[in-house]
């Protein structure tokens, strides 16, 4: 039972440091990464990322990343792809070519520099997502637009890290049976079904669960489609949150949004959302940071940077003002969850050395703590314009 104590342990710190952080006038996902910190290896080593944390985790940012679907407006989207695909393809080309240039100047090897660009090219829009929808910025259409490029980023990094794998990769590589084109079409294949999926088959099946005869029936069916896709996504080698974003905005298209709405938020917001923040922080580790110091700088910096200007640039190009350019930007500059799989994926297919893991998981979790500031501030500075107009 020693699990119950744990979960106990990090909702209460959470919800204080969380409350602390607003009091502070941040985004109060950032007490609850910094409560992983502080309770996990790197400070007081109360909890640690066993499999009990991580399966609560996983369910935290994919009934998150559902919610954040649940929430998105399907028209918003299809309106603002092209913004979302120039912001994307960006926000990927600059942190790869940098962040591989940088690391060639720590004396980094050529696959495992290029392979740390592919991981800081990842964005873990969860991460933006709290934040958008803690100060009611998330069906803005800078908000979509991050929203939109965090799913195209998700797939580039995703193909990008397969091809790498299946031409360097040494256990990875050796025990994939995949053939990559297969792989491919298999993607390709998963999102065309997501039309069928979203216009004829979700709208049925909500229909069906509305009509069982059992206690929030229409709540329990959406969860199924919510895990049903995410599991898919992750079986084909996307991300699980690629598929519970799309289950979000498929329910989200019919009459019992409301109702799902109110009966997921509580869930997901009062136990498993807050679990999954915390992980994140329990993989920080101060072992070697000394040594690393300035290595985890430069990389931390070219990270933040890359993204904001990468991201920034597409938004500009796209038709946004510096302004909004500047606030999807700050949304794409996360890591988060999709950094640290990347990064792990990478150290078993011998992409990444040991020696470098640790400082490589040091700069991923520091711009995932700084990513809420910059997004907070980056839209707080956008309003005040609208309230002087006001």
């Amino acid at each position: 039972m020693d699990y119950i104590g744990t979960l106990s342990l990090i909702l209460i710190v959470t919800a204080v440091a969380g409350h602390i952080s607003v009091r502070l006038g941040l985004p109060a996902v950032i007490g609850q990464l910094l409560s992983g910190i502080v309770l996990g290896p790197a400070l007081l080593g109360w909890v640690t990322a066993t499999s009990f944390i991580s399966n609560f985790a996983e369910l935290g940012v994919i009934i998150l990343m559902f919610m954040a679907g649940l929430e998105s407006d399907l028209q918003l989207l299809k309106k603002y792809w092209r913004p979302s695909l120039l912001v994307a393809v960006l926000g990927v080309i600059l942190p790869v070519g940098v962040i591989d240039w940088c690391s060639r100047l720590f004396h980094l090897g050529n696959i495992e520099s290029l392979f740390l660009g592919v991981t800081f090219a990842a964005t873990s829009v969860s991460i933006s997502v709290a934040v958008l929808k803690e100060l009611h910025a998330l069906d803005g259409k800078e908000g979509t637009t991050i929203l939109g490029a965090a799913v195209v980023d998700d797939v580039l990094a995703v193909l990008i890290l397969s091809l790498m794998i299946s031409l360097f990769g040494g256990e990875v590589g050796e025990s994939s049976s995949t053939n990559l084109g297969v792989s491919l079409a298999i993607q390709a294949a998963f999102f065309i079904g997501l039309f069928a999926v979203v216009k004829w088959v979700v709208p049925r099946l909500m229909k069906i669960g509305d009509a069982l005869l059992v206690p929030t029936s229409v709540t329990l069916m959406s969860l199924v489609i919510c895990f049903g896709l995410a599991y898919f996504a992750d079986f084909i080698g996307l991300s699980a949150v690629i598929g519970a974003f799309f289950a979000g905005i498929a329910v989200g298209q019919t009459d019992y949004r409301q109702v799902i709405d109110a009966h997921i938020q509580p869930i997901g917001n009062a136990v498993f959302i807050p679990v999954f923040f915390v992980s994140i922080g329990l993989n920080m580790s101060f072992k070697g940071f000394l040594a690393d110091f300035w290595f985890i700088v430069v990389i931390t910096v070219a990270a933040i940077v890359t993204k904001l200007l990468g991201a920034g640039i597409g938004a500009k190009l796209a038709g946004f003002s510096w302004t909004s350019g500047y606030e999807i930007g700050a949304g794409m500059v996360s890591r988060g969850e999709m950094a640290l799989i990347i990064a792990q994926i990478g150290y078993q297919g011998k992409l990444l050395s040991a020696d470098r893991y640790s400082a490589v998981i040091a700069a991923i979790i520091l711009t995932t703590l700084i990513a809420p500031i910059l997004l907070r501030q980056s839209i707080q500075h956008q309003a005040k314009p609208a309230q002087k107009k006001a």
